[in-house]
C-alpha cells in the first residue's frame, strides 16, 4: 500500500499530469483532445498519460481507432482518505529511525 501512495504521489508531483487530472475530473477526454489543451509533444502527453495510468489515477478505453481516458475517482479517494490519515490530529507518529536524518 505504501510504495502505491508513493507511485501515485510521484505522479501527482508534475504540473502536466495534475492538469490533465483536472480536465478529466471534469469528464471522459480522447488523447487529441488532451494534447490539443498542451503545447508540448504528443509523445509528451503520451508519457504523462502513461505515468497516470501506471499510479491507476486514470483508466483508458480503446473506441475504434481512438483511446479515451477518464479519471479513476476510486483511486483518486483512496489517495485523499491515505492523505488525511497521514496528518490526522492523535496519528501515531513514525518510529524515530523513519524520521531521523544524517547531517553527516
Amino acid at each position: 500500500m505504501e510504495n502505491a501512495l508513493t507511485q501515485t504521489l510521484q505522479a501527482m508531483a508534475d504540473p502536466t499530469r495534475r492538469a490533465i487530472l483536472q480536465m478529466l475530473n471534469a469528464g471522459d477526454l480522447t488523447a487529441g483532445e488532451i494534447a490539443a489543451r498542451f503545447a508540448i509533444s504528443a509523445p509528451s502527453v503520451s508519457h504523462h498519460l502513461s505515468v497516470l495510468k501506471a499510479a491507476d489515477l486514470v483508466a483508458s478505453q480503446r473506441s475504434g481507432q481512438k483511446i479515451i481516458y477518464r479519471l479513476n475517482t476510486t483511486v483518486v479517494h483512496e489517495v485523499l482518505q491515505q492523505m488525511m490519515q497521514l496528518f490526522a490530529v492523535g496519528g501515531s507518529a513514525p518510529a524515530a529511525n523513519d524520521t531521523e536524518t544524517s547531517d553527516a
